[in-house]
């Protein structure tokens, strides 16, 4: 008798089961992005301008050769959390926090280069640096 346990094979691991999830139809080919209406945000207007004007778009379920270590706060992850569950439970969009990261990136690039100076992006880095929060090294 062999000491060996028995386990199981990666095709045994990683089979694909049948769920509402994962029946959506793939997504096109890159095309360009059309403009979306969104309802208006409370607060600043620039966010749905930003949802409608971002060509750019992350880049989804890939293989990605690079790698960055992020640090956010608990509320931080808590929203991103929150935000991920709502995105599946009212909009059928089941995305996981890379995916959620990346698109929230390529919008921000996307206004910045647009934008520049009156960027979402230069604005909120203003406020930050004025009041001598943040800093990374």
């Amino acid at each position: 008798m062999s000491r060996r346990a028995s386990l199981p094979g990666a095709s045994e691991l990683f089979r694909i089961t049948s769920s509402p999830a994962l029946d959506l139809p793939a997504p096109a080919p890159s095309a360009p992005a059309e403009p979306v209406e969104k309802a208006k945000p409370a607060g600043n207007g620039r966010t749905e301008q930003l949802a409608r004007t971002a060509a750019p778009h992350g880049s989804g379920r890939t293989k990605h050769d690079a790698k960055i270590t992020v640090y956010v706060s608990g509320d931080e992850l808590l929203a991103m959390e929150q935000a991920r569950l709502t995105l599946r439970a009212k909009h059928d969009l089941v995305v996981d926090r890379g995916r959620l990261v990346r698109e929230a990136v390529a919008v921000l690039l996307a206004d910045f280069d647009q934008h520049g100076e009156e960027s979402v992006l230069v604005q909120r880095l203003r406020v930050v640096g004025s009041d001598g929060g943040e800093t990374e090294g």
